[in-house]
């Protein structure tokens, strides 16, 4: 695995992040702190107990495309779209600020994944996907958190392509009032394997003949914590089912 595959944050325990919360910036040369030291504690702090979320690499996927939408589908007539399980997906986004969780308000949150055939939209062909999807812009888009550091996406269900189990990237990022990035944080979702199973038997995505990577076969799903677990263990979406399809949820913990 290349300096670009591995892992650039870890899990802290619960003792360590109130211990460095309010000092901690993100790890890895492109992080950029979401508070500094001089930042209080918010009456708006809430009782939960959380570990900071651990960056993963972007990818070759992501496109800046300044797409401030809630649907994810809209713009195509793609059946590896518009024949995909829906998926409401919501973030719960908290800084920690002397040692309390407080919700984060007002950052960008964008979201990119595959389409169910496994393909990625405005990327040209490669050896990762021969298709050339140039100038589409499905399954992308961002939203900002609102005052209780929520955002929520409507999307469809991921497929996978070679060599990668089922995931979605995000990216939060805080810019200040002249519109430039003063903190940026990177990583990916994924799913339980019962749910993938259950999904992934039914059409569309059931139409490929190539078998899936599973997350335990993913190198960076299962690259290693300092405590010995695989770090994609805890990027694990919260799923339910709902009328139309799936709802999946994921609290995003910020130092």
């Amino acid at each position: 695995m290349d300096n670009d595959d591995r892992i650039i944050g870890r899990i802290l325990t619960r003792r360590e992040a109130l211990r460095y919360g309010a000092l901690s910036a993100f790890a890895g040369a492109t992080a950029l702190p979401f508070l500094t030291p001089l930042e209080a504690a918010s009456p708006n702090a809430v009782q939960i107990d959380l570990v900071a979320t651990p960056q993963m690499t972007e990818g070759p996927f992501f496109v800046d495309e300044r797409l401030n939408r809630r649907d994810l589908t809209t713009g195509t007539e793609r059946k590896s779209v518009v024949d995909g399980l829906p998926l409401v997906l919501a973030f719960n986004l908290f800084k920690q600020m002397r040692g309390e969780w407080v919700p984060l308000e007002g950052v960008q949150v964008d979201v990119w994944h595959a389409d169910a055939a496994g393909t990625y939209s405005d990327e040209p062909s490669s050896g990762i996907q021969r298709e050339s999807t140039s100038g589409q812009k499905w399954l992308r888009g961002y939203q900002v958190s609102d005052k209780d550091g929520k955002v929520e996406f409507r999307t469809i269900y991921p497929g996978w392509y070679i060599g990668r189990a089922v995931h979605i990237h995000f990216k939060v990022r805080k810019f200040d009032a002249d519109g430039r990035k003063t903190a940026e944080f990177t990583s990916q979702l994924f799913f339980d394997e019962a749910t993938n199973d259950e999904v992934l038997k039914k059409a569309p995505y059931n139409s490929r003949g190539e078998r899936r990577i599973k997350n335990a076969n993913d190198g960076i799903f299962s690259a290693k914590q300092a405590d010995g677990t695989s770090v994609g263990s805890h990027l694990i979406v919260r799923t339910a089912k709902s009328p139309s399809g799936i709802r999946g949820e994921f609290n995003v913990a910020l130092l």
